[in-house]
């Protein structure tokens, strides 16, 4: 069943048509939520480029070009990955609009450092890249929800 938006993502979709903006995202703990609810309003096609999941570290290097060394340094789960994520994107396809989701979804896998519910966003706009940091308690798909909730609301606030 998908995350119920309550027109956020039509809300998107319209601001990034009437600005004459593309969107591309790169993504991983959401695994191709994000953009799957951006296809599903009606006219999507016009804003919307493309998505790469990147689940694995290997494809966030081959694909966004994430460093290897800022991987090894901080993790996959981390502001720095987020950020080269949203501009590796962008690189990759040509957007004005880049999202890089990476996170601990769960229920397995978090840390004390790192727990469940921990993601790092990357919204590049334009060259601007923003990273926000969120800690959501809750199960695998709240927190998947939620992430995708939260960077409509971000993008809706900052696109000017």
């Amino acid at each position: 069943m998908r995350a119920e938006m309550n027109g956020i993502n039509e809300e998107l979709v319209r601001l990034l048509q009437s600005r004459k903006l593309c969107i591309s995202s790169a993504e991983s703990c959401t695994g191709g939520l994000f953009s799957a609810l951006i296809t599903d309003v009606s006219g999507a096609s016009e804003v919307f480029k493309e998505t790469i999941v990147t689940y694995s570290n290997e494809a966030k290097m081959r694909e966004l070009g994430v460093s290897g060394s800022t991987l090894a340094r901080y993790g996959a789960v981390s502001h720095d990955v987020a950020y080269q994520m949203a501009r590796g994107i962008c690189a990759h396809t040509g957007a004005d609009i880049g999202v890089g989701i990476t996170g601990l979804a769960g229920p397995t896998g978090g840390t004390t450092k790192k727990p469940v519910g921990t993601v790092f966003i990357g919204l590049n706009i334009r060259g601007v890249i923003h990273v926000y940091h969120l800690l959501i308690n809750g199960m695998r798909d709240q927190i998947r929800e939620e992430t995708c909730r939260f960077i409509f609301e971000k993008l809706l606030e900052l696109i000017p």
